[in-house]
């Protein structure tokens, strides 16, 4: 039998619009404090949930979010590990995709629930979206399969649905609906009962939880487009300090063919950056040599990303820039599952 009443949940409160309330002058949203956001939600005292909460100070709107912000939250983490069952993060929705991507790559064997969740509609307005989001993403952290944690892994809790974190990505800015996971099926559904996927939940390996808080944000995203200039792409490729490049192409990984294209990309390469292909589409993988288009991006060395987000590609190269020692490394682990971010796709 579930136990849906583990002993203690700590509430990470950043900022977003679910804390949010409008400035009597301007009329823009403002953050408000973790106690009045409470105050809007008296069911919370109901559950049976030994609740803490640290709030970010001071909170911020998620479209401030920094590499930093994602520091401070492993050291969080990291350091109340042991203390709680189950962690909820009340973000703001623009990039919460981001830093759920984050938050996977920067723990490995996490072996209890992390679930982000916030809001379209700030707290205080009657229609708003935050009570369920914020209730259920407690109950979930909070339960229990045998006295082991239900969910082992970094999610997003909206709208009825839990997805995997690094899985996911922002596709509306006005339905309460707001996530989707193109390619990766929803981890759980909320509706009368919380029903589980339970063939797809992963289960923690028994190893110990290892916290990383290192990233390296020298990463750019180009994406390419029908008559782009030479001069777009190369301010791109050449730009000072940059490591790595998020190459977001068309369909299944395809690019233009244009000389002058493919050499740029190719002398990138061969100057030490790296380029790592996704696609535009919001499902589907990219099949890098299935198509013409992109068989010269196979031979000249550009890394394939399959059908990983470009939120989760971002991040992953924060992350692999900062821990591995050679170029070579990171290209290749780019192209490889590390948390369940991509699957891999043979065509042949």
């Amino acid at each position: 039998m579930r136990n849906k009443k583990p002993s203690s949940v700590l509430i990470i409160y950043t900022g977003g619009t679910i804390g949010m309330v409008k400035d009597a002058v301007s009329g823009a949203l403002e953050p408000v404090t973790f106690e009045r956001l409470q105050a809007n939600i008296p069911e919370i005292d109901r559950l049976d949930i030994r609740l803490d909460i640290q709030t970010f100070n001071p909170t911020f709107d998620s479209s401030n979010l920094h590499p930093s912000h994602w520091v401070t939250l492993i050291e969080i983490i990291e350091r109340e590990y042991k203390n709680y069952d189950g962690f909820v993060i009340l973000h703001g929705s623009d990039t919460m995709a981001y830093t759920a991507s984050a938050l996977s790559f920067m723990i490995d064997n996490l072996s209890k629930p992390i679930i982000l969740t916030g809001s379209q509609l700030p707290i205080g307005v009657l229609r708003t979206d935050a009570r369920e989001n914020f209730i259920t993403a407690l109950e979930i952290a909070a339960m229990k399969v045998n006295n082991k944690p239900m969910i082992s892994e970094v999610c997003i809790y909206f709208e009825y649905h839990l997805l995997k974190g690094n899985r996911t990505t922002k596709f509306s800015a006005s339905n309460f609906n707001a996530f989707v996971s193109p390619n990766y099926p929803p981890l759980a559904e909320s509706g009368v009962q919380i029903t589980f996927n339970e063939a797809i939940i992963r289960s923690h390996n028994g190893k110990k939880t290892k916290f990383y808080k290192s990233l390296d944000n020298s990463v750019a995203l180009l994406k390419v487009f029908p008559g782009m200039s030479p001069n777009y792409v190369n301010s791109i490729l050449s730009a000072e300090g940059i490591k790595a490049v998020i190459l977001e192409t068309f369909g299944s990984g395809n690019a233009t063919t244009e000389e002058w294209f493919i050499n740029a990309l190719k002398a990138a390469i061969n100057r030490g950056l790296i380029i790592c292909n996704v696609t535009q589409c919001q499902t589907g993988a990219v099949l890098q040599g299935k198509y013409k288009t992109s068989t010269q991006l196979n031979k000249i060395g550009v890394a394939t990303g399959y059908d990983i987000t470009t939120e989760a590609a971002l991040v992953k190269l924060m992350h692999l820039l900062a821990h591995e020692k050679t170029t070579e490394e990171v290209r290749r682990k780019f192209s490889v599952p590390l948390r369940e971010e991509m699957t891999v796709v043979d065509w042949d």
